[in-house]
């Protein structure tokens, strides 16, 4: 099979995820054990009759119990990640207000949800999370994941 024709069957997955400050915190979720155990952003798949903001809306009510409108989301990071069986595209919005009382309201896949210091983020932190917070600081509105 050709390289092209091998892209053209392949597959590509949208994803979505939400940064949220808070007096010099951001907002993360630590994944339970059996999920990886790791810390990462609010977000998941744009489902197929959705657009992003939608999804990140969604995903950050059921997840977190934050309550987000479209007007308050603004574009700050796009990051392109290859896995073995995908391409993967992740919109990364960053949130001007929200409301809701924030609580892990996924209990199986998050084991709670955390204000932490932008100075001193968790070492098990994803390594993409991290990889994109680097490049988000710096002004960077593209870039791409390579292990």
């Amino acid at each position: 099979m050709s390289p092209n024709l091998e892209f053209v069957a392949g597959k590509v997955v949208l994803k979505v995820r939400l940064i949220l400050y808070n007096k010099g915190k951001i907002l993360l979720l630590k994944q339970t054990k059996e999920n990886g155990g790791n810390y990462t952003l609010v977000g998941g798949t744009v489902e197929t009759m959705e657009y992003a903001r939608e999804s990140l809306i969604r995903e950050s009510l059921e997840e977190a119990g934050i309550v987000l409108r479209p007007k308050d989301l603004q574009l700050v990071h796009v990051l392109h990640k290859k896995t073995a069986l995908s391409q993967r595209i992740t919109l990364y919005f960053k949130a001007t207000r929200w409301e809701g009382a924030l609580a892990s309201r996924e209990p199986e896949k998050f084991k709670e949800v955390e204000w932490i210091s932008l100075e001193k983020l968790p070492k098990n932190l994803t390594g993409t999370v991290r990889h994109v917070m680097k490049e988000y600081r710096k002004g960077v509105l593209y870039s791409e994941y390579r292990k």
